[in-house]
């Protein structure tokens, strides 16, 4: 199984960066008062692209047999997933008002890139490794 790690590995990376660039842009469009972004087709492509994800790390996670819980920087991964679904589910319908919308939005956003920094870095603090 470990001559598909790269291959997978390149996945994994192009559909974070899809799925974080789809929440991106329905998180403008939702901002701007269009309703494409809530449109059934758009949800349901944000849905596959997520679940291809999910697939791909748990197939890494068993081609590398690395435990989330007992890897630091995979279990602050873990974390900030539950936070940036919880801020982007706000973000895009849950939050009233286009502040509050917007404030969501910027939150998921920086969470999205602090997990990026993560694992990039391959450490808990991310790109704040070094600094502190």
């Amino acid at each position: 199984m470990t001559e598909y790690y790269l291959p997978i590995k390149l996945v994994h990376i192009f559909l974070a960066l899809t799925s974080g660039g789809l929440f991106a842009l329905r998180g403008v469009g939702v901002l701007a008062g269009f309703r494409w972004p809530m449109a059934a087709l758009v949800r349901y492509l944000s849905y596959g692209i997520d679940t291809a994800l999910l697939t791909a790390a748990l197939m890494l996670l068993a081609i590398l047999r690395l435990n989330p819980l007992t890897t630091p920087w995979l279990a602050m991964k873990l974390l900030l997933l539950v936070g940036y679904i919880v801020l982007a589910s706000f973000a895009l319908k849950r939050a009233s008002g286009r502040v509050s919308k917007t404030r969501f939005y910027l939150l998921a956003l920086a969470c999205f890139g602090f997990m990026y920094s993560v694992a990039r870095h391959h450490h808990p603090l991310g790109f704040l490794h070094g600094w502190l």
